[in-house]
């Protein structure tokens, strides 16, 4: 039994998750049911999979800690492994992932999120259960800055679960325990690689939310995830995360620098046969920042279902949109352009950077525009030492 057949099967299937451990069946979880299939898996088969997945390199860190996260695309699917010690032996939790690359459209999510990437500063936090989908959401909006603006991007995962191409961005993800050893590490980094985008692909630990919310209000867009059911359990799962001593002093800051919360939870609907996105939004208005403030979380729910007139949606408002709703995205029936090769890529980034060879001791020159040029239009500059790789960014 090999790892790229229980894959393939899986995919087949139309699996999300797929669960292997030594001396029992593989289970594969179909529309959020466990299914086991197949024959047990003998424990010396597992451990092969387990070290190939791994590398002999990295095996020695794997049995230090007993438990090893990776992301790999196998058969043309791309996982996401988690490889831990259990009591039978080894087992493995691959999560599949989307195939195509996730946008708006593509996940059946509201339009109106394609709005919350506009901000140039402030904090987008997408919130759910384990599984909902916040992975992808937060591709999603990635993918939107990268076809929509010519913005510097940097991501920080663990691990990468979508790879991006840069189409009008400039993409750099980073990889915890490969290439930065902590989200820690990673954002004070970040913070002098001249970003305008961050985004941190989980928040566990109050560390990693000090320095998220201190991106946050240094002229930074920062997109994160957190676990939570709710908009107001979202907010109030970050502030309690801290010390009861300086939790004050972090609700003013919450409230100064976020932008909008989005909750979600994947509904199946039998007439499309796909599980679709279900969420709450809650947009940071003055009302709902002074809640914050305040510490009054518990007015939040009613700010959030009096609030359509800002952009706010409760989960009954967007299940009645759903429901209303005509034209979905169903993979494998909707026709998708093929992804566009490296040169393709390169020439579309080409407007990001001067590719021309610096003239020593010319200075910049910006031609006068002319009475009739347009606006949003790019000023062009001629590359010298001082302005030579800088990416223009539009007016």
């Amino acid at each position: 039994m090999e790892l790229e057949s229980l894959i393939e099967s899986a995919a087949a299937s139309g699996a999300s998750d797929l669960h292997l451990e030594a001396g029992v069946q593989a289970a594969l979880r179909i529309r959020g049911v466990l299914r086991v299939s197949g024959e047990p898996i003998a424990p010396k088969t597992l451990m092969a999979m387990a070290r190939g997945l791994i590398g002999e390199e990295q095996w020695p860190v794997f049995q230090e800690r007993r438990s090893f996260d990776l992301s790999k695309t196998i058969c043309g699917v791309r996982c996401r492994i988690n490889i831990f010690q259990t009591s039978r032996g080894l087992g493995l939790a691959i999560r599949l992932l989307s195939s195509f690359q996730a946008t708006v459209e593509k996940l059946n999510l509201h339009p109106d999120l394609k709005k919350l990437v506009k901000n140039t500063h402030g904090l987008i936090l997408v919130s759910g259960a384990t599984g909902s989908g916040k992975s992808s959401t937060l591709a999603a909006l990635i993918q939107e800055i990268n076809l929509t603006d010519t913005l510097h991007i940097i991501t920080v995962e663990n691990p990468i679960e979508y790879s991006f191409r840069p189409r009008r961005a400039y993409i750099r993800q980073r990889e915890v325990g490969r290439d930065t050893p902590s989200f820690e590490q990673a954002l004070l980094d970040a913070l002098r690689e001249d970003p305008d985008v961050l985004m941190v692909g989980e928040m566990r630990d109050p560390e990693t939310m000090r320095l998220t919310l201190s991106a946050s209000e240094t002229g930074h867009l920062v997109l994160a995830t957190v676990h939570s059911s709710s908009c107001a359990e979202a907010v109030q799962r970050v502030v309690s995360a801290f010390p009861p001593e300086i939790q004050s002093a972090v609700c003013a800051q919450l409230a100064d620098c976020l932008v909008a919360v989005i909750s979600q939870r994947l509904r199946f609907r039998t007439d499309l046969n796909i599980r679709v996105p279900e969420c709450e939004i809650l947009m940071a208005t003055h009302a709902v920042k002074n809640f914050i403030r305040n510490r009054d979380f518990f007015k939040i729910s009613s700010a959030l279902e009096t609030g359509a007139e800002h952009g706010m949606w409760s989960f009954q408002r967007y299940a009645k949109w759903m429901e209303s709703r005509t034209g979905w995205f169903i993979p494998g029936q909707n026709p998708e352009p093929p992804d566009s090769d490296p040169a393709e890529a390169a020439a579309v980034a080409q407007p990001l950077l001067s590719t021309a060879a610096p003239k020593v001791g010319t200075k910049s020159r910006i031609p006068t525009p002319s009475p009739d040029a347009k606006e949003g239009h790019r000023i062009e500059i001629e590359p010298d030492e001082e302005n030579f790789g800088k990416i223009l960014k539009r007016p």
